[in-house]
């Protein structure tokens, strides 16, 4: 390990400590709770908790900002028999381009990612309040009931089940809406009734429909399907990229797959001569702040993150270039 981009890395936010504490340096239990126990009090976990609202929502949304001023007039445009307005867009007057990432569900999924401790009074509270308080703008649907979009009820599952919330109807909605090749189509809002479920079956499909492809090539053709798949976001949201899905894997454990040595490879490619990974392709849109900024400049999350998959990838026995 590259001693002196562990210590750059030990410089930052607690959200990036004890993640290096534990996936880089196998430091002990003890020591890595204490310092993830920081991430409620300090920095980024702290500044977006205080953010929350006594309700328990960020934005006055679910998924987007303002649900309830939203709700209000799209009820007034049915009432007049209107169409309901749209949500603000890139093409929206004044509006800032691209999508808002400011509501509950984008910010929940935020503080998962720093790693914010689940049974802590604060996430067990904020957990109670979204169950009680926030809907979905489609529909009004129970935030822990799941919207119809696959992306982000798998999204929702993830807070769930990190923050110790019964999300079962989730599961099985997200499972019915598997493709027969494995994979899930975002667009897709109709489904078959399941007649069963089993959910480890289900997520060695999707992880195979990844593999087959080698996480990034067409399975017709062979071709790279994005180039853009090359460049490492953080937050990653909906963006897809091979930094995102090489750490799923390592996350999960295990022998590393054969088929993962391509994309792994093009991870520590785009290492830099100073050991460190850049930051890439960040999403256009609102925020309440940026964890780090601007694009092209060293990112102590991507490093963190390609690190992890190195880590991992080398000690099953498939080492590439210098480490």
């Amino acid at each position: 390990m590259d001693e002196p981009v562990v210590q750059w890395l030990l410089q930052g936010d607690p959200a990036i400590r004890w993640q290096v504490l534990r996936d880089l340096l196998d430091a002990d239990e003890t020591v890595v709770a204490t310092e993830r126990a920081r991430v409620e009090h300090e920095g980024w976990g702290a500044r977006l908790l205080a953010l929350r609202a006594a309700d328990g929502l960020w934005a006055n949304g679910a998924c987007f900002p303002d649900t309830a001023a939203f709700a209000a007039a799209t009820a007034q445009a049915r009432a007049a028999g209107d169409p309901p307005p749209p949500w603000p867009s890139a093409e929206s007057p004044g509006s800032e381009p691209g999508q808002p990432w400011t509501a509950t569900y984008p910010v929940l999924l935020d503080l998962c990612h720093l790693g914010v401790p689940p049974n802590s009074v604060v996430m067990q509270e904020t957990a109670q309040l979204v169950a009680r308080n926030c809907r979905w703008e489609y529909d009004g649907l129970p935030f822990f009931g799941g919207e119809v979009d696959c992306c982000i009820n798998a999204g929702t599952i993830l807070i769930g089940t990190y923050l110790g919330v019964d999300v079962e109807p989730v599961v099985q909605r997200l499972v019915a809406d598997q493709m027969p090749d494995g994979g899930w189509n975002c667009w897709a809002e109709t489904r078959p009734a399941p007649s069963s479920f089993e959910v480890r079956e289900v997520r060695r499909n999707g992880e195979e429909y990844l593999l087959r492809r080698h996480l990034f090539r067409s399975l017709r053709t062979g071709e790279e399907v994005n180039p853009e798949w090359a460049l490492f976001s953080y937050p990653p949201r909906w963006h897809y990229d091979l930094l995102k899905a090489t750490d799923y894997f390592a996350q999960r454990g295990g022998p590393p797959d054969p088929r993962l040595t391509e994309a792994v490879e093009r991870v520590r490619a785009k290492r830099q001569p100073d050991g460190r990974w850049l930051l890439e392709n960040t999403h256009l849109g609102a925020v309440h702040f940026r964890f780090e900024e601007p694009d092209g400049t060293p990112s102590r999350w991507n490093t963190l993150r390609a690190l992890r998959v190195l880590r991992w990838y080398d000690a099953g026995g498939h080492s590439g270039g210098a480490g």
